[in-house]
């Protein structure tokens, strides 16, 4: 996929309550999106945030993820020791616009099409983002995250394969089939809604089958 990320991050609002121009840019990307945003249910009660926006060359937004639990650091899971409540417990929603192949904004170029491997490729990717593998240096991490990275695309490009399963979980309360995989570092999912987009997560410390996933209704409350 031939985006570009804006990176979110968490600011406080400004004296008065109004929101700091940095935040007010992150909804505002947000906002721009022509599809319906996605994130768990209304059964999570924790906290939620914006976290990351995708955009094609021409600036049209085409993905974006939305965090839940607390908020993931990039570290080794294992790092603290056998203590499994010392996990952090996250789970990212991706929204994906279930696009067609469609020439590019300036008629000199194609874009790729989105599918569910989209959804499950940018969930991989995600989990990895914050993930470091015990025993290794912080030297190597680029070129392990880089190996991964390609490893999370060929495993999105085979979703029928034997290293996804299939799970069912409510997308606005409809039961829908999902393709989930687990790892060392966490789980990751795809699937496919009604509404126009495909729907990936990531997380750890939080088990992917109680969850269920709804239309945001008001992104802005999410900043």
């Amino acid at each position: 996929m031939e985006t570009t990320s804006r990176a979110v991050a968490q600011t406080p609002a400004a004296e008065g309550g109004q929101q700091a121009p940095s935040a007010r840019r992150t909804v505002d990307d947000y906002l721009r999106a022509p599809f319906p945003w996605y994130g768990l249910d209304e059964a999570f009660t924790g906290p939620r945030r914006l976290m990351q926006v995708g955009m094609t060359a021409d600036g049209a937004v085409e993905h974006g993820s939305i965090g839940h639990g607390d908020e993931p650091t990039i570290r080794n899971e294992h790092a603290a020791g056998g203590d499994q409540e010392a996990k952090e417990k996250f789970a990212v929603v991706v929204t994906v616009a279930a696009n067609p192949s469609r020439r590019t904004a300036d008629g000199t170029g194609l874009l790729e099409a989105t599918s569910v491997s989209s959804a499950a490729w940018l969930a991989g990717v995600g989990l990895l983002s914050f993930t470091w593998p015990g025993q290794m240096d912080h030297t190597l991490r680029d070129d392990w995250l880089e190996q991964q990275t390609e490893t999370a695309w060929v495993l999105a490009d085979d979703l029928e394969g034997d290293d996804w399963s299939t799970l069912s979980l409510p997308v606005d309360g409809v039961p829908t089939a999902f393709h989930y995989r687990e790892s060392e570092f966490g789980w990751v999912l795809a699937g496919s809604t009604s509404s126009g987009v495909h729907v990936g997560a990531y997380g750890r410390g939080m088990s992917a089958y109680g969850l269920g996933f709804a239309v945001v209704k008001d992104i802005a409350a999410y900043a």
